[in-house]
């Protein structure tokens, strides 16, 4: 499993291992029970430090979307059910990103557009 890491971009590397993985998950290309490298593995195989894919897993273990165990490594967790607190921070990260799309003058048609065309993505 390669990720892309853009060393340039803005974004801190961890997130962009935990955003990379989290769209995986969704679209399918990981699978549940599917085992992950270990922190070492990737690290090596990303050329990162390990602490980096470290603080990754661990945050995408304290959300659900990997299990880890020293026996059997680090996991695809299965797909969540929906819980409030997931909700509300889902709405609260919506609202701030169209906000700045009604800032930048994108309409709601296209809004919607986009939506639909990434939602079938994970949908397939």
């Amino acid at each position: 499993m390669l990720l892309e890491i853009d060393t340039q971009s803005q974004t801190p590397i961890y997130q962009q291992i935990c955003n990379q993985l989290i769209i995986g998950i969704a679209t399918n290309k990981l699978q549940p029970g599917e085992v992950l490298p270990s922190v070492r593995q990737m690290a090596d195989e990303i050329g990162v430090n390990m602490m980096t894919v470290s603080k990754a897993y661990t945050l995408l273990k304290n959300d659900g979307y990997i299990l880890t165990d020293r026996r059997n490594g680090t996991k695809v967790a299965e797909k969540q059910s929906l819980e409030p607190s997931f909700q509300e921070r889902f709405l609260k990260e919506l609202e701030l990103l169209l906000a700045e799309a009604s800032i930048h003058q994108l309409s709601e048609n296209t809004i919607q557009e986009e939506v639909t065309q990434i939602y079938q993505k994970f949908e397939q």
